[in-house]
């Protein structure tokens, strides 16, 4: 087995407008991650995945870039970045940054002189093309509704956008703009920084033909997704990324990567090919998708999620490698999504779904409050929602289409952004600790039951159970290197499987129901050799576990020696 460091460490994400506001004004800052960098220390996380911070005028919170060599006025200054910096270095902490760098904001210097003329020497920085027939260049749709194209009538031209009209899409067919971002993350990799995580880095490449996209029925807009995801030249541009600026660092590259299949992850992660470490995929996340995506919202099956899951544990095995993530800032609580945040089983549940998620091959991914068990929020009107997907979605589907607004706000209760988005809840105290001002968008109002300082003060918490499966990560190379092999691929109750390395085994048993399903063991597995590693209920380490009768969310990990 290859070790490396990035694979035996947890990260753990910051939203940082959501995570603490030191100076009042409702947003969470960087002197606030600083003040609770020693929360962060003992929970035991390695590494620190920061959400944008650069200059922004915020069209989709941060990851519409203005300058990408400052700082957000809203979270502070260089000088707050830096100090922060060294006060995770100094607990053991490593500070991945969020890079964009398929798109820009509107407001970037660069655009501004792009859209001046066409003979600007930044004209080619960005996707220019005259329209069709008085009509957009394609018909493709764009992340947030709409067409991707922008006519603009200074040059009589339409700019390219894959997400927000302000985040034109840099043009990487352009090797003065690639240089200029890789010079840029050179900069940040000297001041210290210990690696990157790539906003939709597989939309870089665009298919040079511009065709249209297939229109499925009743729709307005075609899909172009085949012609910018995964596109022709992505790894030539990764692979020189790699050479120029990646390889000359001890880092940490995750590349988010929607609609990637094991298949191209092993070419982006593979040890020999020279690009990124690995790939956040999303797969796992469509389950209960539907014609409209995840606004369909359809009931999921647990044979599902493990089908999926498994497959990236065995494709990966030999070559690539996982990240394991079920919540971040664009996912509902995971909670909410596939536990159960009822009072009687919030807890247990969200304890089981971090043994399952931690116990797999890959490195795992800690969204801010899943610690937790932070839930979904059900805001009752759509003027409390702030998220820009959440509300061009809503304003399609109620005023286009005429769905029924009380049940677009359930879906978007179940499915939307700003779940994750709700201020992190440190104590009991109004605005659950994160401001003395208002915050920019509402607190759960859960949050007297759901706080940090709360479950520090419990050692059958959540953030325990967390503190727990970190440790057990850095005590046992099994957790980190060793093969799954999935167990009832067929079960719609447990998910069950095995990781082997060398003459040890481990047997992950995790309940995804509030029933009480039986258990067999493998004939295999002896089970007078066993040894319990963490469990969610209180269990006789000696009771012999030959037939199982579960208990509601139960959650076991033994291991075997043999």
């Amino acid at each position: 087995m290859e070790r490396a460091w990035w694979k035996e460490s947890v990260v753990y994400q910051i939203y940082p407008r959501s995570f603490m506001d030191a100076n009042g004004d409702g947003i969470g800052d960087i002197k606030g991650i600083t003040s609770k960098l020693d929360y962060l220390q003992e929970l035991g996380i390695d590494v620190i995945w920061l959400s944008p911070v650069y200059k922004s005028p915020n069209d989709d919170n941060g990851y519409d870039i203005s300058d990408y060599r400052d700082i957000m006025d809203d979270f502070g200054t260089m000088e707050d970045f830096d100090e922060m910096l060294e006060e995770a270095h100094k607990r053991g902490i490593k500070i991945m940054m969020d890079l964009v760098v398929n798109h820009s904001s509107d407001e970037h210097q660069w655009f501004i002189e792009s859209r001046s003329s066409k003979d600007n020497p930044k004209r080619d920085y960005y996707i220019w093309k005259p329209g069709k027939d008085r009509q957009e260049p394609t018909n493709w749709e764009a992340a947030f509704k709409g067409s991707v194209w922008q006519y603009d009538e200074t040059t009589d031209e339409y700019y390219l956008h894959l997400f927000s009209k302000k985040q034109p899409d840099l043009n990487w067919e352009n090797p003065k703009l690639r240089r200029e971002v890789y010079d840029m993350m050179t900069s940040w990799l000297d001041k210290g920084i210990d690696g990157f995580r790539m906003d939709v880095i597989n939309m870089i490449s665009k298919d040079q033909r511009y065709p249209d996209g297939e229109v499925a029925d009743g729709k307005k807009y075609g899909n172009g997704g085949p012609y910018f995801l995964n596109g022709p030249r992505i790894h030539e541009f990764l692979q020189e990324m790699n050479r120029e600026v990646l390889s000359k660092y001890d880092i940490i590259t995750v590349g988010e990567t929607p609609g990637v299949t094991p298949e191209d992850a092993k070419l982006y992660t593979g040890s020999e090919r020279g690009e990124l470490n690995m790939v956040f995929q999303f797969e796992h996340m469509g389950v209960g998708d539907g014609p409209e995506g995840k606004w369909s919202n359809q009931p999921w099956k647990l044979t599902d999620l493990k089908r999926i899951l498994s497959n990236w544990q065995t494709e990966l095995e030999e070559d690539g490698w996982n990240s394991l993530y079920w919540d971040n800032h664009d996912q509902p609580r995971v909670v909410s999504r596939f536990g159960n945040d009822s009072e009687e089983y919030r807890e247990i549940s969200a304890k089981m779904l971090a043994t399952c998620l931690h116990m797999m091959k890959g490195t795992p991914y800690i969204y801010q409050g899943e610690e937790l068990g932070m839930t979904n929020v059900r805001f009752e009107s759509i003027d409390q929602y702030k998220d820009i997907e959440s509300l061009n979605a809503y304003n399609e589907y109620v005023h286009e289409y005429g769905v029924d607004p009380n049940e677009f706000l359930k879906v978007i209760h179940a499915r939307g952004r700003d779940n994750a988005r709700t201020p992190f809840q440190w104590d009991d105290s109004a605005n659950a600790g994160f401001t003395t001002g208002t915050p920019w968008i509402e607190v759960n109002p859960n949050y007297p039951q759901i706080n940090a300082k709360k479950q520090v003060a419990d050692p059958n918490s959540v953030f325990y159970f967390y503190k727990k499966l970190i440790e057990l990560r850095k005590q046992h190379d099994i957790i980190v290197y060793g093969r799954y092999e999935l167990l009832l691929a067929d079960d719609e109750q447990i998910y069950a499987f095995t990781r082997t390395l060398g003459n040890e085994q481990l047997l992950v048993i995790c309940n995804f129901s509030s029933e009480q399903p039986e258990f067999t063991l493998p004939r295999e597995m002896d089970d007078s050799t066993k040894e319990l590693l963490i469990s969610n209920y209180p269990v006789d380490a000696e009771e012999r576990i030959q037939q199982l009768s579960l208990r509601p969310y139960e959650a076991r990990v033994y291991r075997f020696k043999n």
